[in-house]
């Protein structure tokens, strides 16, 4: 008798050779911690694919659609699996074309991954596609252009019948590329950058600088919102949270009202690489998009990035705001955006920022307060909140001394 199942095909994992276990393995146990609350029994490896196989033959559409948005997944197919009996296969066939929707043309692509058979692909597509045309008789083949295509693959010892697939988001599994830490506000961008990043297999940690105490806790809260708008692709490990107010007010005390910003962004950079080395972490990430506020424009952007050692990752850089708009819309995390909550962002901000600044006047207004002093301070104070979404990210011992919750919750 069919069963129901879902397989779950993949793209750029196929082509990782020897590594491709170790991108499968990252995969499944991503996905068994996506579906950990619906009627799945196991998701294992098999041919070419990954097999979710179902408690419950009803759950196969939200599972599907709970897949959907794991990394790594190309494309998911709500399938029928069949011992490799002819009758039962058919019959499968005809039952998934029956599911297809309004259609008017078909056609049956057919394959076998082991010569152990009896049946070659030309001959299984004859077999199924005839059928298909008696118990479909008033539709007709079309072997370039079809409404609908039903596939047949003979995997092991089994038979995959599906027409229904869906696209997934690709990429490749989160925890395959290591860690980064990502600078998060409550806008359209970091949060958009920060899938970005994710969806090529890095564990994401976001970094919130808050303007607390000098500002409400608000966007501490919308970025707790943020974290659980991205938990389903489970790409975030824990969300750092900095309250930023007070080392920016001594700032704005002393540095030229143009280089705010600037030294404001130093200081962000250089505690979220602080965070970083104590993770473990090999990059930052940020949501920038060049030229369109003050600090990113080219020189302020090589002024922020000399403060560290380590690369700084820039999805965005290329996109313009709609472009942001539109991804941050499909993401589910537009509306949250949408909210305004004063934070770091709007905090002693200067009427007219330096767009071009000069590398000596940027060392200059440095060294006009303790940055050392500060960083320290802060550090001191950083608050987390762990996702507890993304299997692959496991904390280190030496922030273990630190909040163990977030201040506002």
């Amino acid at each position: 008798m069919a069963k129901r199942v879902c397989l779950i095909h993949y793209h750029e994992i196929g082509l990782k050779g020897k590594n491709r276990s170790t991108f499968e393995n990252f995969l499944v146990s991503n996905l068994r911690r996506a579906l950990r609350d619906l009627p799945v029994k196991d998701v294992t490896r098999t041919s070419g694919h990954l097999l979710i196989s179902l408690s419950d033959d009803e759950a196969a559409i939200p599972v599907a659609q709970a897949a959907l948005q794991v990394p790594g997944v190309a494309r998911v197919s709500i399938a029928l699996l069949c011992p490799r009996d002819e009758q039962q296969f058919c019959d499968a066939a005809v039952k998934v074309l029956g599911e297809a929707g309004e259609f008017k043309t078909f056609k049956v692509h057919a394959r076998r991954s082991n010569t152990d058979y009896h049946l070659h692909s030309l001959e299984l597509n004859r077999l199924v596609g005839s059928v298909l045309c008696e118990a479909f008789p008033d539709k007709r083949v079309d072997v370039h252009n079809p409404d609908v295509t039903v596939y047949v693959n003979v995997v092991q010892g089994d038979v995959y019948v599906y027409a229904a697939s869906q696209p997934g988001v690709g990429g490749l599994p989160v925890g395959s590329a290591g860690k980064v830490v990502s600078l998060l506000s409550s806008g359209f961008d970091s949060p958009v950058a920060t899938w970005m990043v994710g969806r090529r297999g890095a564990i994401c940690l976001p970094i919130h600088f808050s303007g607390r105490p000098m500002t409400a806790d608000t966007s501490e809260y919308l970025c707790q919102d943020l974290m659980q708008a991205l938990r389903p692709s489970g790409i975030i490990g824990r969300l750092y949270v900095v309250p930023f107010g007070e080392v920016q007010r001594q700032i704005s005390l002393v540095v030229p009202q143009s280089l705010r910003i600037i030294m404001y962004r130093r200081m962000m950079f250089a505690i979220a690489e602080r965070v970083a080395r104590l993770e473990g972490a090999k990059a930052l990430v940020t949501g920038e998009s060049l030229g369109q506020v003050a600090s990113q424009t080219l020189e302020n952007i090589a002024a922020v990035d000399e403060v560290v050692s380590m690369p700084v990752f820039r999805p965005l850089i290329g996109s313009d705001k709609q472009e942001i708009i539109e991804r941050a819309k499909a993401l589910g995390t537009y509306d949250i955006c949408c909210e305004t909550a004063p934070d770091c962002c709007t905090l002693f901000m200067p009427r007219r920022p330096e767009t071009h600044a000069r590398i000596d006047q940027v060392h200059a207004a440095w060294d006009l307060f303790d940055h050392d002093a500060m960083i320290e301070e802060l550090l001191a104070s950083i608050e987390y909140v762990d996702a507890e979404g993304c299997p692959s990210y496991r904390p280190p011992k030496e922030l273990k001394t630190f909040h163990k919750t977030l201040g506002p919750r």
